[in-house]
Order: C-alpha cells, then sequence, then structure tokens
C-alpha cells in the first residue's frame, strides 16, 4: 500500500483528492473544529468509497455520492462551489 496523502481541509482541489482515491491512494484530511483538530481517511475499495471519521464510517456507493460528501464537509479546495 502506497503512503497516504495527508492535508489540511481546503488544501487539495476536490479533482485531486478524487484522482487519488480512485487510483487507489487514501487521503488523510486534518479538520479543525473549534480548538480540536481530527483527521478523516477518504478512500475507495473499487466498489464503495469511504470517509472514514473518528466518530464514524460514512460509505458512499456512487462516485457523485463521495464528491457530494466531499462538497458538504468542505474536505476540498473550493469544493463547496461546484
Amino acid at each position: 500500500m502506497s503512503n497516504p496523502l495527508r492535508a489540511s481541509a481546503g488544501e487539495l482541489e476536490l479533482e485531486a483528492i478524487m484522482s487519488a482515491i480512485q487510483d487507489g491512494r487514501r487521503v488523510v484530511i486534518t479538520t479543525t473544529t473549534g480548538q480540536t483538530e481530527s483527521e478523516v481517511t477518504l478512500r475507495y475499495d473499487g466498489s464503495v468509497y469511504y470517509c472514514d471519521t473518528p466518530t464514524r464510517l460514512h460509505r458512499h456507493e456512487s462516485e457523485g455520492d463521495m464528491r457530494r460528501c466531499i462538497r458538504k464537509m468542505g474536505y476540498g479546495a473550493g469544493a463547496e462551489d461546484t
């Protein structure tokens, strides 16, 4: 397994995140809520997309659902505008 791609929320473009996870790479996004920093791991197993958060494992059955999640959560740069 390759090293994960690490970035802060909003640092990478949505397309860069999707390209990396579709190539089999995990993308670890660091988020900050208030004064708490946490990591979310975005990944794809070839059929299902996943967002591993500190409290939940979100499953997305389609690329469109994963893109909507990244936009909604602000993980990608400019994602809210897409």
